[in-house]
């Protein structure tokens, strides 16, 4: 493999191209050397298909990648490596390659085969898993939910009340990101990449912006990678803290549920305070970005945090100190640290688990490396494990967003010019024939931006992997032997996305 930083461009033809034999050798000796799997998709070379693999080491800070060609078949990696079942699914989807020996390979997006005259069934029409016996039945939910929610269906095969198998169908929100940015960049590449995930805006803005980067070669200023960095922050509280009103919602504590939206709002209101948009739009930009962050608005961030911080010490405890509410989610939904480790949680699911993986130490991510923070981690894997994950995460974050504002103040390294976007409305040249590997910590877990560019310099290819990608078997996974009135709680302690995984 050839070994990277993250977010180090490196020459297109560096990349190693093995035999299928020594790519299938290559990738099942470092996972089981503790590598963990990012990526693993194709590019269409002729009648043939360049297969990417993209592993990262937490032990290295480092990103392995390698490469092979494949025709129409090769052993499946997921009989000796179940990470790799769901991107095993989507070569054989999208390319009709076929991973011998795969349990199931049923599309996960059922989006239009490149491969002329490849049937690919109609979203939600392919056959569904069965059991049998007099009394199993199926429940089917979706893809139409009630409330503000994206679509999705869900299979259950029960026994009585007992949850033996949750079957997920995706693809209703798929909206050919992927392909849109292959050309590009261009003024539209921006908005595609800030709408992959809606609620995870900052999350892939910036490592897209850091593709950018490393393939133009501009290294944006300090104050501008700060600022992006306390936006990532500011998106983790937000989702954290209405993901664990959400929690609370589901069993019927109210006051929590209350608060906990409420106390969003204001983070959200933290976001415009630096950029104008909640949500984070416009804050990330290739270079740096269009909004720093003067000693004025420094102060009124912190002080409006700290008024935050104390909303949240009184409204999320409340839950943790309810015996009725421990009682509903503890020893549901467990997902053990085996299984976790197995089919590659990432993210808060990952470490609810008890496995340690975060990419803001684990590969040198700046600024996040330089600060002095222990990845929290349970052991449970359980509905109250993820919930209390997301609670430590929170006073962490707190804690980062603190230091990073008041290392600008200190500094005094507000308003320069030369720290924000060398120019918003305009992209750099990128090198040709060049390839990188973004990655970011995104609020639900990992993100992988890869990005290859032609002799022009526009991008050949741009794989997109988040971090829902690696987290919905997980979901299912949770249901197992649980009772069916148990999913709206473990669904919602994943929380993912929809649309995150239908690019």
């Amino acid at each position: 493999m050839l070994m990277l930083k993250n977010s180090q461009a490196v020459p297109f033809a560096d990349i190693p191209h093995t035999t299928m034999g020594e790519w299938l050798r290559i990738v099942m000796d470092a996972t089981q050397a503790g590598y963990g799997l990012s990526a693993l998709f194709a590019v269409k070379d002729g009648e043939r298909h360049q297969v990417f693999t993209v592993l990262s080491s937490r032990e290295q800070h480092r990103i392995g990648v390698v490469r092979t060609t494949i025709g129409q078949a090769y052993p499946a990696l997921t009989t000796d490596f179940p990470a790799a079942h769901w991107f095993e699914r989507e070569l054989y989807e999208q390319y009709g390659i076929e991973p011998e020996g795969h349990p199931w390979l049923k599309p996960i997006r059922f989006e239009p085969s490149v491969i002329p005259g490849r049937y690919v069934p109609d979203i939600g029409m392919a056959p569904f898993f069965e059991m049998e016996g007099q009394e199993v039945h199926e429940v089917g939910v979706g893809p139409v939910h009630a409330g503000v929610i994206e679509p999705g269906h869900f299979r259950f095969q029960c026994h009585g009340e007992t949850v033996h198998h949750l079957e997920i169908s995706l693809g209703y929100q798929h909206r050919g990101i992927e392909r849109a940015l292959v050309g590009g960049p261009g003024p539209r590449t921006i908005h595609l990449v800030e709408t992959a995930a809606g609620d995870a805006t900052v999350g892939h803005t910036d490592p897209f912006c850091r593709a950018i980067e490393a393939l133009a070669g501009v290294e944006p200023g300090l104050h501008a990678r700060t600022v992006r960095a306390i936006g990532t922050e500011l998106e983790r509280l937000a989702c954290h803290c209405g993901d664990l009103g959400a929690l609370a919602g589901d069993v019927g504590f109210l006051p929590t549920q209350n608060y906990c939206g409420r106390i969003r709002g204001d983070i959200l209101n933290l976001t415009a305070l630096i950029c104008g948009n909640r949500f984070g739009r416009g804050l990330a930009v290739p270079c740096g970005t269009r909004h720093s962050l003067e000693p004025g608005r420094c102060l009124l961030l912190l002080n409006r945090l700290d008024d935050i911080k104390r909303d949240l010490e009184d409204a999320i405890p409340l839950m943790f100190e309810t015996p009725s509410v421990m009682n509903r989610m503890e020893g549901t939904g467990i997902v053990t640290p085996e299984t976790a480790k197995a089919i590659g949680l990432v993210g808060p699911a990952a470490r609810a688990s008890g496995l340690p993986y975060d990419v803001r130490w684990d590969l040198d991510w700046e600024p996040w490396s330089h600060l002095d923070f222990k990845v929290p981690t349970c052991q449970a894997g359980d509905c109250a494990a993820r919930a209390r994950i997301r609670w430590a995460e929170i006073q962490v974050s707190i804690e980062i967003v603190n230091k990073l504002v008041s290392g600008i103040l200190e500094g005094d390294d507000t308003g320069a010019a030369a720290d924000c976007a060398i120019n918003g409305d305009s992209l750099p040249d990128l090198c040709p024939d060049h390839f990188v590997v973004s990655m970011a910590e995104g609020w639900r877990g990992q993100i992988c931006h890869v990005a290859s560019t032609d002799s022009s310099g526009r991008f050949s290819f741009y794989k997109i992997v988040d971090p829902s990608f690696h987290n919905w078997f997980g979901l299912a996974m949770s249901l197992r032997n649980q009772q069916i009135s148990d999913f709206p709680l473990c669904n919602k302690s994943f929380n993912l996305s929809y649309c995150g995984h239908d690019l």
